[in-house]
């Protein structure tokens, strides 16, 4: 088993900048991959991010390419997502996710077994 535990989402106005943090515990592996998804208010949770922890190769859907970063710090087994240039869109709760094995291109949420509980980040106009 994998925990995972996100922090640092918060308010925060347009043009703004967040980083959110997720720590993973538990039976943790460098074989893994790792991501950030979103759900923002009546809609569907959606892929934000991701990582293949052994490689620290990443992805990202296309409304955040350019403005989020995503990255990871092996030895302390954490996971960060610093946001720039945040919009009202961006709007959502900000969920950590992992799998065992590495997987490119891993923007789908079914294809990951483990989840944290969310963080929220608001931006405002």
């Amino acid at each position: 088993q994998v925990q995972l535990v996100e922090s640092g989402g918060g308010l925060v106005q347009a043009g703004g900048s967040l980083r959110l943090s997720c720590a993973a515990s538990g039976r943790t592996s460098s074989s893994y991959t790792m991501g950030w998804f979103r759900r923002a208010p009546g809609k569907e949770r959606e892929p934000v991010a991701t990582i293949i922890w052994s490689s620290a190769t990443t992805y990202y859907a296309g409304s955040v390419k350019g403005r989020f970063t995503i990255s990871r710090d092996h030895i302390n087994n954490m996971m960060y997502l610093q946001m720039n240039s945040l919009k009202p869109e961006d709007t959502a709760v900000y969920y950590c996710a992992a799998r065992a094995g590495a997987l490119h291109l891993a923007l789908r949420e079914s294809l990951y077994n483990y989840w944290g509980q969310g963080t929220q980040v608001t931006v405002s106009s």
